[in-house]
């Protein structure tokens, strides 16, 4: 026996050692994993150009593209976006916010997706174990025999279970994948959260500026009407001409004409914030005055630190870990699968009375492609491909964040100096409408220099109001830039 093990082992050894270079063989023709175009990376710049308060921490290395690979498989987020919005000292505009977040069609869709997500997930950790089933095959027949008629009947019950080996870790990487997707849809629904945040203060914003418009064209409107009663009255003896009188009416119309136009913006700013939070279109309640609403302060944040507090870079960065996750998959196809199966049951025959016999079976099976027209080498070029563009997605993602906060940050030191400048030439107006109004009252100068006065005195109280509405919208515009307020 001893030489017959002996006289064997050198074949065995020689077919183990073929087997060997066939498995080196099919590894050697997996195409190599491209790296990521030169054109996708980005650079973070050290500081914002603008300048800003910096977080008490310190700075983040700057990276030239998402640590793709090294994400874990869960994410730990807590809630969807923190409640910035009570800076502004509005209770009506945090109930609308909240509401908002409650109810908004955008972010229940986000959730649904983010389900979806979470049920691909679950799906793609299951093919990783093994899978068992009860069978339970039944046949009967009626065949003519040379003893005559035959009737047979057989049940064989039996568990069967089957297992595909994960050599190369395929289904880790796929499993990896929807993992990241995972992640990606939680900071799409952290995104929208706070894009539907930063839209409903922004509505309750401009429905407020316009209120304070509607205030001050009806105040402007009695003032202008008691003046052209006046007027009337002066014209009739003759103490003002036609011309003047006109101008006064002229200028009582203007106002006039304003105020609906201010009402019918009103009721569409109210439907659209009805939209927002999810309901009817219903008169919407008011809070604070316009000119009550507090100026949040400008949020601290470096450029590097903007690669993971902002939702949709964060979103790309995974989706771009999950695309090179799955074209590590893509590659692992070309490589050969095993898979284990084994079957146990008992099977009843009535030729032998139903006394039941055991039966089993084991076996492996392993799958190498040798030729499929080149179905798995499209399939990885495609792979590549959406690599390649979740790259540049993320590199769109991460120079559009730079801009929005450039720009917002631009916008701080502007707009306030353009407001110091407005209230100052908003004071030079107010003295020159009374210098004209006495002119005119002394008899030194015509009415239309007062018209003209209060004209003026009219238009630039409506460029304030417009202005600190601005400066309101570029303040939410730079926490929405940055992905919220400073952890």
């Amino acid at each position: 026996m001893n030489r017959c093990i002996q006289g064997r082992w050198p074949q065995t050894r020689a077919r183990t050692g073929a087997s060997l270079a066939m498995l080196g063989l099919l590894t050697a023709c997996a195409p190599t994993l491209p790296p990521l175009p030169d054109s996708a990376r980005v650079t973070v710049p050290d500081q914002w150009r603008n300048g800003s308060p910096t977080l008490p921490s310190d700075p983040v290395t700057p990276t030239a593209g998402p640590p793709a690979g090294t994400l874990s498989d869960t994410a730990t987020d807590g809630a969807l976006v923190a409640p910035w919005w009570n800076v502004f000292g509005d209770p009506v505009l945090n109930d609308l916010v909240a509401r908002a977040l409650a109810h908004n069609s955008d972010l229940l869709l986000a959730g649904a997706r983010l389900e979806e997500a979470r049920a691909t997930l679950a799906a793609s950790r299951a093919t990783e174990g093994p899978t068992v089933n009860l069978q339970v095959p039944y046949q009967a027949t009626r065949s003519l025999q040379s003893s005559g008629v035959s009737n047979s009947r057989v049940i064989q019950p039996a568990i069967a279970a089957s297992w595909e080996l994960d050599l190369w870790g395929r289904n880790g990487d796929l499993t990896r994948a929807s993992a990241l997707r995972l992640q990606a849809s939680e900071a799409d629904q952290r995104g929208a959260a706070l894009s539907i945040s930063a839209t409903t203060v922004q509505s309750y914003v401009a429905l407020l500026a316009l209120d304070a418009q509607l205030a001050l064209s009806r105040a402007t409107l009695a003032s202008r009407q008691e003046a052209l009663r006046l007027a009337e009255d002066q014209a009739r003896v003759g103490y003002i001409s036609q011309l003047q009188l006109t101008q006064a009416q002229a200028e009582y119309a203007s106002v006039a004409q304003a105020i609906p136009q201010q009402e019918l913006a009103i009721r569409r700013q109210e439907q659209a914030l009805a939209l927002l939070t999810g309901d009817s279109g219903t008169e919407q309640p008011r809070g604070v005055a316009f000119d009550r609403l507090a100026l949040p302060a400008p949020p601290a944040a470096v450029p590097s630190a903007l690669l993971e507090r902002r939702p949709d870079i964060v979103q790309a960065a995974r989706q771009l870990a999950a695309t090179d996750a799955t074209l590590a998959a893509r590659r692992q196809a070309f490589l050969p699968q095993v898979s284990l199966s084994a079957s146990a049951g008992r099977l009843y025959v009535n030729a032998l009375d139903y006394d039941p016999i055991r039966v089993w079976s084991v076996g492996a099976s392993v799958l190498a492609p040798l030729f499929d027209s080149g179905r798995l080498r499209s399939q990885f070029d495609i792979a590549a491909a959406q690599r390649d563009q979740a790259a540049f997605t993320y590199r769109a993602r991460v120079l559009n964040a730079f801009s929005e906060v450039e720009n917002a940050l631009a916008g701080i030191d502007r707009l306030a100096e353009q407001r110091r400048f407005a209230l100052q030439r908003r004071d030079v107006l107010a003295r020159s409408l009374q210098y004209a109004h006495d002119r005119y009252e002394a008899g030194y100068a015509g009415y239309l220099e007062e018209l003209d006065a209060q004209r003026n005195l009219y238009a630039q109280d409506n460029d304030l109001i417009r202005l600190q509405q601005t400066e309101l919208e570029n303040r939410i515009a730079l926490i929405r830039a940055l992905g919220g307020p400073a952890p």
